[in-house]
């Protein structure tokens, strides 16, 4: 069946944001193509460890704020001193401010920033030398946005954290290629 092609099985996911919504969604989808899954978040992703449970897929959990001051390589080695070797890295985590952009203050720009593109790179780096390390490829899938090709007034941090997101990921396929990994985007919209 072509379904197999695409099956996961032995293969763990570090998931960013796993507790609700679309990270949810993605952890339930690739725990039925056979993954297990590490949820990285704030919260217990109850509801998704019990969905993953039903599939007879294991769900653990790191608790970790992305907008704190912990280090990506910390939170990395805790995913896989939960969850084992990891194979795949889904930057799904996003937070959003809303307002004007001659109104908008420099606290709620850097807190965008820092969760959706920065901790993206730095998961995705610390992602990237622990393949290395173990000397294998992995995929990075980085949650876009359509609004990283559209323009609206309230969210310019949304837009360029999205935008940065789209060039973040080419420049990861490019590098990380070489070392026979993937690098992928997705724009949810």
């Amino acid at each position: 069946m072509i379904l197999d092609s695409f099956a996961l099985h032995d293969r763990t996911a570090l998931v960013t944001g796993a507790n609700t919504g679309l990270g949810q969604a993605i952890a339930i989808a690739l725990a039925q193509a056979g993954a297990d899954i590490v949820c990285l978040g704030r919260s217990e992703p109850a509801d998704t460890a019990a969905a993953l449970a039903k599939l007879g897929r294991r769900c653990h959990w790191v608790q970790a704020d992305l907008a704190g001051s912990e280090s990506a390589e910390t939170m990395l080695q805790a995913a896989v001193a939960a969850g084992g070797p990891l194979h795949i890295l889904v930057n799904n985590a996003g937070t959003i401010r809303r307002n004007d952009a001659l109104d908008f203050s420099e606290a709620d720009w850097d807190e965008v920033m820092e969760v959706n593109l920065k901790r993206a790179f730095f998961l995705s780096q610390a992602f990237a030398r622990h393949l290395r390390a173990d000397q294998r490829g992995g995929k990075i899938i980085n949650i876009a946005s359509m609004l990283s090709y559209l323009a609206a007034e309230t969210v310019p941090d949304y837009i360029a954290s999205k935008t940065g997101i789209v060039g973040l990921t080419r420049a990861l396929a490019h590098k990380y290629g070489r070392d026979g990994g993937r690098a992928n985007a997705i724009a949810v919209g």
